[in-house]
């Protein structure tokens, strides 16, 4: 294998940078991710739970590439104890395998695996690193989201430097521990009223399911975060297809 070429951005520096370039990936098919906010994401958001998918009997990577092939095209890469090495390898897999569909991967919580496997963004809660310093990290060409649970949450993310609002719990779940209860639809509509203003999309997640995202949808989400259900029926790949065909408008 050939030796990267050495990059010095201070040309003072006597010290190569081989830090990859603020853009994670500029091969990527997405050249704007989110152009406007005419054009929101995806109507759902695949949520790749490391945890989740292991209970279910399957690798991240092979769901993955189900929910790809039942038509996902915004992937969540979601482990909150792995270790850094197999989240970096995981990572990288996963963006190839979407990129080659045109889709959108995001990295939770994990700014600098996202940067180096040249994912498409990330995700943060409210507890992680804020938005502001996940951008020196990744760019500005990347996708930052947040995770909100209170109105007052959500009056301060549409401040910051994002490009979505995750709201949630809005069903109760089993899947992740938030330490808040189920906001219900009422606050889906009270936060989309709040980021509509400000030309951001909203995200719903937390308890969805193929018979309550619809209504999530109707209630102002651009989309919904789907995690424990992909694996409900063993087939993720029908599943995904499911949500599509009944979300589609």
């Amino acid at each position: 294998m050939s030796n990267p070429v050495p990059r010095i951005p201070n040309p003072q520096s006597q010290i190569p940078s081989l830090i990859p370039p603020l853009i994670p990936n500029p091969k990527s098919p997405i050249p704007s991710l989110i152009p406007n906010p005419k054009s929101p994401i995806p109507s759902l958001y695949a949520i790749l739970d490391a945890e989740v998918a292991k209970r279910a009997g399957w690798a991240l990577v092979d769901l993955a590439a189900a929910c790809l092939r039942g038509g996902a095209r915004f992937l969540q890469v979601r482990a909150k104890v792995a270790s850094g090495a197999w989240l970096h390898d995981t990572t990288s897999a996963i963006v190839a395998l979407a990129h080659a569909e045109g889709a959108i991967v995001i990295v939770n919580d994990r700014a600098d695996i996202a940067r180096l496997a040249g994912a498409d963004g990330v995700h943060v809660g409210q507890n992680d690193l804020p938005p502001a310093a996940v951008r020196s990290i990744v760019g500005t060409d990347c996708l930052v989201g947040v995770s909100t649970h209170t109105i007052e949450q959500i009056d301060a993310a549409v401040l910051e430097p994002v490009d979505y609002v995750a709201i949630g719990p809005v069903f109760g779940t089993s899947t992740k521990s938030t330490g808040y209860e189920a906001v219900g639809l009422e606050r889906v509509r009270a936060a989309a009223g709040v980021a509509h203003g400000r030309g951001l999309p909203i995200v719903a997640i937390g308890g969805i399911t193929l018979d309550r995202a619809a209504d999530a949808i109707e209630a102002g989400a651009s989309s919904v975060a789907a995690i424990s259900d992909l694996l409900s029926t063993g087939d993720p790949e029908a599943r995904v297809r499911e949500y599509l065909r009944r979300l589609a408008r």
